[in-house]
């Protein structure tokens, strides 16, 4: 009688568990009806597009089109291979079928066009800073992008990371959902600084160490890591000695145009592309970034002495 009474409070709670997980990894919608009307702001978008380096990753490899969306870039990474998709404005390949209220709830809550979790290869950990008005632009400007008709690769990840629901369980750990708010004690140049490089460029996406989960470990954001395929390494750009202590204002502000190191070599590899981008930005915005980055918190972060 003790024995079944046992086993049938064990089967009760593991349900029960089971049940309150389903409900914590549901995903969230930011918004689920039409937004209000608004004339969206090109120039913006475009602004939004380059700095969050959407070519990088979504153009088709292998040729010099950074408007040619057609995706296919393949990350491989220690939890599988990611299909970076097509988000050119092909209404089958690409996202000329989705609505704007879709394309937000992608960029701001990981949910895919069909409701499911998106994997966090695509950092909306990092979107999820941006106001709404900002992905509105973003997403009238690559309604204007030339379609492409190349269908998008599935990704190719082992169990047990290929299942979305748990996804929702790495979000309740690594997001937040609330939008970047300006510091009143910084100037206006700081506080866009902080939101070009927190939000939509993804900054620390890349320049930081992450757990054994995925997320950005908080004591080493900005100071550099792994890259995200687990090979080569990805520099500290905090103003610590093991980063960017040496450099002056003038000297990142002309890296982000340029792509040149103070000591006159180039930039090589993927900051290249990125270097693309953030050339296309205005003076200003380079120089709120460059401000930005010299005020963040002086983190070691030495590049081993072999990096695989």
């Amino acid at each position: 009688m003790r024995l079944g009474f046992i086993v049938r409070t064990l089967v009760a709670l593991s349900v029960a568990g089971l049940a309150i997980g389903y409900v914590l990894t549901e995903p969230a919608w930011v918004a689920q009806d039409p937004l209000p009307f608004r004339t969206p702001d090109l120039a913006n978008g475009q602004t939004m597009f380059d700095i969050g380096g959407c070519t990088h990753c979504h153009a088709t490899p292998g040729q010099d089109d950074r408007l040619r969306l057609g995706g296919g870039l393949a990350l491989d990474t220690p939890f599988g291979t990611f299909k970076m998709p097509n988000i050119s404005s092909d209404p089958g390949a690409g996202l000329g079928a989705w609505t704007e209220v879709q394309f937000v709830n992608a960029m701001l809550a990981g949910i895919g066009r069909k409701g499911d979790h998106l994997f966090p290869a695509f950092p909306y950990a990092s979107y999820q800073r941006m106001p709404v008005d900002d992905v509105r632009d973003l997403y009238a400007f690559l309604k204007t992008v030339p379609p492409d008709p190349t269908a998008s690769q599935s990704h190719q990840l082992p169990l047990p990371f290929s299942i979305r629901r748990g996804v929702g369980a790495w979000k309740l750990l690594f997001m937040d959902g609330r939008p970047f708010v300006a510091d009143p004690a910084k100037d206006a140049a700081h506080n866009r600084g902080a939101y070009l490089v927190e939000g939509p460029g993804h900054c620390a996406e890349c320049h930081s160490r992450r757990n054994i989960l995925g997320g950005i470990v908080p004591t080493g954001r900005f100071a550099g890591g792994p890259g995200a395929t687990g090979t080569g390494w990805v520099p500290n750009i905090t103003p610590h000695q093991d980063g960017l202590a040496e450099w002056s204002l003038r000297d990142m502000e002309s890296f982000l145009q340029t792509g040149l190191a103070p000591a006159g070599y180039p930039v090589e590899g993927e900051m290249a592309a990125i270097i693309a981008n953030t050339s296309k930005l205005s003076p200003a915005d380079r120089s709120a970034i460059a401000a930005y980055l010299n005020s963040l918190p002086a983190r070691p972060g030495k590049r081993p002495s072999k990096t695989p």
